[in-house]
């Protein structure tokens, strides 16, 4: 693999979002990561959270030439989102691997649109599910860490993309502490990426959002803290709430919570859960909501 020639194909993201943007308070009002063009006209994958509510954003190629770019697309699901470059990159685009057949123990490279790249390998495939009512049936997890992991691109064999950084998480390694990346694996992006061009999003019902940032610990799903205005919020979710039943059936962990109120219904849909609150039983009714009708559109260009 010549990691010098993908190098030039990744490229340093920076977006500028408003003030008053939904998720300015959450993940900030500039933000920085990195993208991979995956088509010659200057199309860029990215970690979506870079680019959510984007009113700016710039692109940096290797050589330090700064062009303009535009938000095309996020995805709640996957994670992933789109960067079209507004003049012509110039840059190679890097052709997709296959996810789903690289294995524990693989040799990759986690590769940044700054210049540095750490070789690494992988250490799980496995389920993930994070605080921001998220998901991925089997995530990639890469050791040693990127400290600039934020939409780098992990490469595998043949110089392909396996998918792109997300977190820096740690974990548990044959009795010791690991600093890791998690990374969306490339496979999801192809049945959906029509959609992302030519909509804005995925062309289907958007799954109920409750607006609640939860944790799991020792099996039990309990609330970190609501969003002000959310569908949790109003129906009074409050912090310290131990998620017991969703539809009077039990709640097994955190990607169990969630699989349980996305098949309640579509977005809208009222989700009756049980909670344990200082030791005694509760029930609530919370009217989900689509979380994308809360932020800023990407503007179609």
């Amino acid at each position: 693999m010549r990691i010098d020639t993908i190098l030039r194909s990744i490229v340093a993201v920076r977006a500028s979002i408003p003030d008053d943007a939904f998720t300015a308070t959450t993940l900030g009002t500039l933000r920085e990561g990195s993208g991979v063009v995956i088509r010659e006209d200057g199309l860029v994958l990215t970690i979506g959270y870079l680019i959510t509510e984007a009113e700016e954003v710039w692109l940096t190629r290797h050589d330090g030439q700064v062009v303009p770019a535009h938000a095309l697309a996020y995805d709640q699901e996957t994670g992933f989102g789109l960067v079209q470059a507004l003049v012509p990159l110039g840059i190679s685009a890097v052709d997709f691997g296959n996810a789903t057949e690289a294995a524990v123990g693989d040799p990759v490279w986690m590769v940044d649109g700054f210049g540095q790249s750490v070789r690494a390998n992988i250490v799980a495939k496995q389920e993930f599910a994070g605080y921001w009512e998220y998901v991925l049936d089997e995530a990639i997890f890469v050791a040693p860490a990127h400290p600039s992991w934020g939409g780098a691109a992990l490469i595998g064999r043949g110089g392909k993309l396996l998918g792109i950084g997300s977190l820096h998480l740690q974990m548990s390694r044959n009795g010791e502490i690991a600093d890791v990346n998690m990374v969306v694996p490339i496979n999801l992006l192809p049945p959906i990426l029509d959609d992302l061009l030519r909509r804005g999003r995925v062309n289907k019902p958007p799954r109920p959002w409750l607006g609640a940032f939860s944790t799991e610990s020792s099996g039990k799903v309990v609330v970190m803290s609501v969003i002000q205005g959310g569908p949790a919020a109003q129906a009074g979710l409050l912090q310290g709430d131990i998620i017991a039943e969703i539809r009077g059936h039990e709640v097994d962990g955190l990607a169990d919570f969630y699989r349980k109120v996305w098949t309640s219904g579509l977005a809208g849909a009222e989700i009756p859960m049980r909670i344990l609150r200082n030791g005694r039983e509760a029930w609530l009714r919370v009217k989900s909501a689509d979380r994308n009708s809360y932020l800023r559109k990407p503007q179609l260009q």
